[in-house]
């Protein structure tokens, strides 16, 4: 099976560039949030190293899509990344951008596979009936002296591992297997925030809001209107909902 579009809204956070990404093709469907740079950026062509990254990252996803298995999606995308990385930058690693993803493949019978790294969000709406959320918030440094730290411990031992150039993270990332699903949506955190503010009152209306272009731009508008209103700053915010067939 294959997933076909339903809608899809994106809203850039407060002063910079949109550095989400999202798309689909054949039996994958992908969620990208860039990670805000903390290091000092590389010389990589775009309007800024994160924006780049989840955009390079999308087109390697769709070229690998294909297989069922998702570790081997995306672990193919992020050796194609690796090459464009040593032809722009070298060898570098800890000042390369990175980002969470959550990557969704299906089975010729409609099964759902969720692979996550990080925190973006992912939500199916399953044939018997079922809703299942996959995604989950991570608990972070506060100071940005820690921020930088964690952001140094990426990808080792010491630290959570992300989608950057390293393709074993495919390996590291948790995989979430579901039954035959008719309808998904993919959210970064920024647009899950809807959710934590209580704008719906959890995955089930969240997936039933943008299920429409109308009700996910109403909801996404909602929570803009409702962070200003409330003094909080906001992130970019994505959503793309898919449907199986």
């Amino acid at each position: 099976m294959k997933f076909t579009h339903v809608s899809r809204v994106q809203t850039e956070g407060d002063n910079h560039v949109m550095e989400d990404a999202c798309g689909y093709r054949a039996n994958a469907a992908w969620m990208i949030d860039g990670a805000t740079s903390l290091l000092d950026e590389l010389a990589l062509p775009g309007a800024s190293n994160p924006s780049w990254y989840a955009q390079v990252l999308g087109l390697a996803l769709a070229e690998c899509a294909g297989p069922q298995d998702p570790r081997a999606v995306l672990a193919a995308a992020l050796a194609k990344v690796d090459e464009l990385g040593h032809q722009l930058v070298g060898p570098e690693s800890q000042r390369f951008p990175s980002a969470a993803v959550s990557l969704v493949t299906t089975d010729d019978d409609g099964a759902v596979s969720v692979l996550s790294l990080a925190d973006c969000h992912v939500v199916a709406a399953l044939n018997d009936g079922e809703v299942r959320h996959v995604g989950q918030a991570l608990d972070g440094p506060s100071s940005r002296d820690e921020l930088r730290r964690a952001r140094l411990e990426r990808n080792t031992p010491e630290g959570v591992w992300v989608a950057r150039r390293e393709p074993a993270a495919a390996q590291h990332a948790r995989l979430v297997t579901l039954g035959p699903a008719h309808t998904v949506a993919l959210a970064s955190d920024g647009a899950w925030r809807a959710v934590d503010l209580g704008l719906v009152s959890g995955p089930a209306d969240f997936l039933e809001a943008v299920q429409t272009p109308m009700g996910a731009q109403e909801l996404m508008l909602m929570l803009r209107t409702t962070q200003d209103e409330i003094g909080e700053s906001a992130d970019d915010a994505s959503v793309l909902c898919v449907a199986l067939e």
